[in-house]
């Protein structure tokens, strides 16, 4: 038995700073290991290009870092990486600022804890280095100027601006940007449709213009132009060739185990929402969100991935429901109490499975499996 006295003095916000710089560090390690094995996802990804084809998905970054290389003579990797590490750390760092001085809760820690949340990218490697990491420091930054009531009109068309921006880097964009609208009805409290029709024309419109336009990401010279270049992936994007919903028809016993991930997440989310004022409101607008990214669903496989990117975004929205404090450590007490029971078996459970990226939705290889057992395992086989 865990004493009262403990518990109650169990800084919970010196608990999310260590959660958040190990995660931090986790990423930027391993995106830099992936980078510099020529990886075919968490490198090439970021080198899809206008040179092999025209517009095209994706192909505005490619094209940034030819230019790049070309008036430096520096590697693609090193490049690709020093952008990655600005984005990344640039994230943590301002999410780190956003909660610095909110009050927090062990309710709350549970959220970073979720399997799909920053525990997510401990527990599947596939997840670090994406261009996501763009979204969120974009959103991050947009819900911290929000909070500190600093979000002016030149602001928010510059907001507009990098999110038409992002999306030539990534078209998922589009269907995330709901939070947008969520977090400025939090603040306001009030809905203002007119306002929000610039968030969703800024991503429409691109995403538009690549539906009617946009070329195949690989139009026959990719590879050799990545490799004149000194890239050489030998899988990945550049060699992506699957009919996705055949795919996922016939892996369908795998897909079918995102349910059960799903399901637990709704009733982590709806635990949380029972603790919040207007929770009727914002359930309905949180339901509107994911229902808006069905369409991602249908046309990827990587239904890991569209998860984890909803719940990171949903734990950068709900700081700014927190309560604001006057000390960076300031947090709120544990109580032993229903609710403490409740919110240590959702941690625990959370630290028990595994979200894969695409494939295997659900198994029980958590982050305590990886930490306590996969070590011993190994060293039985050695």
């Amino acid at each position: 038995m865990i004493p009262n006295k403990f518990l109650a003095s169990f800084n919970i916000k010196v608990c999310l700073y260590f959660l958040i710089a190990v995660t931090a560090i986790y990423t930027l390690v391993f995106t830099y290991y992936y980078n510099f094995k020529d990886d075919g996802y968490i490198l090439a990804d970021w080198l899809i290009n206008y040179q092999d084809g025209g517009f095209k998905r994706r192909g505005l970054s490619g094209s940034f870092f030819f230019l790049l290389q070309d008036i430096t003579g520096l590697r693609l990797n090193y490049l690709v990486y020093f952008f990655q590490f600005l984005i990344i750390s640039g994230f943590f760092l301002l999410y780190t600022k956003l909660i610095r001085y909110k009050v927090t809760d062990l309710l709350y820690l549970s959220l970073l804890l979720s399997s799909i949340g920053f525990v997510g990218l401990l527990n599947t490697v596939t997840y670090v280095g994406k261009k996501e990491f763009i979204l969120f420091l974009i959103f991050t930054w947009f819900v911290y100027i929000l909070d500190r009531d600093k979000l002016s009109k030149y602001k928010e068309y510059a907001v507009c601006g990098v999110l038409l921006i992002t999306t030539l880097l990534h078209e998922a964009v589009l269907f995330y940007i709901p939070y947008f609208a969520i977090a400025l009805y939090l603040k306001t409290g009030k809905f203002q449709f007119k306002r929000y029709l610039k968030y969703f024309l800024s991503v429409g419109i691109p995403c538009l213009l690549l539906f009617l336009f946009g070329k195949n990401i690989n139009e026959g010279k990719s590879l050799e132009i990545l490799s004149a270049r000194g890239i050489h992936p030998i899988y990945g994007i550049f060699y992506w060739n699957i009919n996705e919903r055949e795919y996922i028809k016939e892996h369908i016993n795998e897909y079918i185990l995102y349910f059960i991930s799903l399901s637990f997440n709704i009733f982590h989310l709806y635990y949380y929402l029972k603790f919040l004022r207007e929770r009727k409101v914002i359930s309905i607008l949180l339901i509107g969100a994911f229902l808006f990214s069905l369409p991602l669903f249908y046309l990827a496989i990587d239904w890991g991935r569209w998860m984890y990117i909803h719940m990171m975004m949903i734990i950068v929205l709900f700081a700014l429901l927190l309560r604001t404090g006057r000390s960076a450590y300031v947090f709120e007490p544990i109580v032993i109490n229903r609710k403490f029971y409740t919110v240590l078996f959702i941690i625990v459970f959370s630290l028990i499975y595994r979200v894969e990226m695409s494939g295997k939705g659900f198994t029980f290889e958590g982050i305590l499996y990886r930490v306590f057992i996969a070590p011993l395992e190994l060293l039985n086989k050695m």
